[in-house]
């Protein structure tokens, strides 16, 4: 692990996409130890997301269209509760998160498959982790009962691999079922850890910081 995080540091968590920014977003380390890198991204965090040229999100038109209309980054907001981000060691293809209800309940895990994290730091202080969504994820329910999510936008976009991100769709699903065996044995992280987790009260609302939209590494 070449790059070591500080609790507390603010670093920026993107996801990439053949060399562009999907999207943004300024983050909290909570731990960065042996479990692994813990983000934590707090209600109204600012964050970026690419839209299409004409600035409709990819998710309101079917993929086909997005992929001819160009691309462009829009600044917004993190409007739904804070969440927690894990990144375990030995670079998995996913990482895991903890969702919240807006009164701040734990409502379940999320993971979301997605290409090995590559963490980065520059000489002017920047920092940041890069992951590629790979679109397939999994909804965990507190009693660890569990489904895919976004099936159908998966297989509609790799119907287009020439301009998809995604070219195995076999990984993808292996790791998600390799996952699946972690859940269903209630093994960290699905055992209860930092189902209460209560933010540092010090801990204000960063912005974005410099070097947010430096080229991505992959």
């Amino acid at each position: 692990m070449s790059v070591v995080f500080t609790p507390g540091q603010v670093v920026v968590h993107r996801n990439v996409r053949r060399g562009r920014i999907g999207w943004v977003r300024p983050a909290r380390v909570v731990s960065d130890d042996e479990r692994g890198l813990l983000l934590w991204i707090a209600r109204n965090t600012p964050v970026v997301n690419e839209v299409s040229g004409d600035g409709r999100g990819m998710r309101t038109m079917p993929f086909a269209e997005y992929v001819t209309l160009g691309t462009a980054l829009r600044h917004g907001t993190w409007n739904g509760p804070g969440v927690l981000k894990l990144h375990r060691p030995g670079d998995p293809a996913h990482s895991v998160w903890w969702f919240r209800s807006d009164a701040d309940a734990f409502t379940g895990w999320y993971v979301n498959l997605e290409r090995p994290a590559i963490r980065w730091s520059d000489p002017d202080g920047a920092s940041g982790v890069d992951v590629t969504d790979e679109d397939l994820d999994i909804l965990v329910a507190p009693d660890r009962s569990w489904q895919w999510k976004d099936e159908e936008e998966f297989l509609e976009r790799l119907a287009i691999p020439e301009h998809y991100w995604v070219d195995d769709e076999a990984a993808v699903r292996e790791e998600g079922l390799r996952v699946v065996k972690e859940i269903e044995a209630g093994g960290f992280p699905f055992d209860g850890t930092w189902t209460d987790f209560v933010p540092p009260a010090g801990w204000e609302i960063p912005g974005l910081p410099a070097g947010w939209d430096r080229p991505p590494l992959r």
